[in-house]
């Protein structure tokens, strides 16, 4: 399965490759980095741009993730939820009137710290969505 790791130029991405990556297509797992000019949801453009439905994106960004899915691929956060067309209107909602409670100077919840759950969570959804994938490019 190949891995695109997307990013404005104003980061490292190659910090997240270990020197046993491969870069190079080739069966099995390999690594691309999507480097983007530097502007706001440049890296967004980007992804979209190169979307197809059997892709999985792993993002914190809502907004992103409602995109992905309006596009037919699936999307998964950092800490295993997977975004879901029935909810991620609502959750674009709240995702609004949040920020405008931050726009009028209050705050809001932030995240809770990151644990080892979240991190199997993320594992076994992953694992899953890219199963799920994988049969759908092959039904195709």
């Amino acid at each position: 399965m190949p891995c695109v790791i997307a990013g404005n130029s104003t980061q490292n991405l190659a910090r997240h490759l270990r020197g046993s990556d491969p870069t190079e297509p080739r069966k099995g797992f390999w690594v691309r980095l999507l480097q983007v000019g530097v502007g706001a949801d440049s890296a967004d453009f980007a992804i979209v741009e190169q979307l197809t439905p059997d892709d999985v994106v792993v993002t914190q960004d809502i907004g992103l993730a409602s995109i992905v899915l309006g596009r037919g691929a699936r999307a998964i956060g950092v800490r295993g939820h997977v975004y879901n067309p029935l909810t991620i209107d609502s959750m674009m909602f709240i995702r609004h009137e949040e920020k405008k409670v931050r726009r009028a100077g209050g705050r809001t919840k932030g995240p809770a710290a990151f644990e080892d759950d979240d991190r199997e969570r993320f594992v076994r959804n992953l694992r899953r969505l890219l199963e799920e994938a994988k049969e759908g490019s092959r039904q195709a």
